[in-house]
């Protein structure tokens, strides 16, 4: 369901933001502390309206659970050299560990996928159907 059109802080241009049938989302309409629209956890993405068709996310579903998701692959380093994959970091005062580096779908640039120490994040590195890299679902 469309809960959400319009500018977003996280990306350039127009997203749609949407509220799925299944908990295989990535958020509750609250990303990296804005609030966009409202929804269960883990059942809120945000796409690009050119990714979406009617059928858009029809028959979507999350691997079987004896079935590896095949992750992107990940840079070693970022483009400056200061950040290494496995490096461990500290985001908004919370502890991490860098398991991806590199280009994301959802906007340009250079970005890092982080694996939280506590479970306070709000995917398990798959991004609007993307798996950048695995880990427990609310650590990424």
């Amino acid at each position: 369901t469309v809960r959400y059109i319009g500018d977003v802080r996280f990306a350039k241009g127009e997203w749609v933001g949407l509220e799925l049938a299944d908990a295989v989302g990535v958020h509750n309409g609250n990303v990296m502390g804005v609030p966009y629209f409202e929804c269960p956890a883990t059942k809120g993405v945000f796409a690009q309206p050119a990714q979406l068709s009617k059928a858009t996310l029809v028959g979507v579903k999350a691997p079987a659970e004896d079935e590896e998701p095949e992750t992107l692959p990940s840079k070693e380093k970022t483009a400056d050299g200061s950040i290494s994959l496995g490096q461990q970091v500290s985001w908004n005062g919370k502890k991490a560990s860098v398991r991806y580096i590199g280009n994301v779908r959802f906007a340009a640039g250079e970005w890092l996928g982080l694996e939280l120490a506590d479970a306070r994040g709000v995917h398990d590195g798959n991004v609007l159907g993307v798996p950048y890299f695995q880990c427990p679902a609310g650590k990424g």
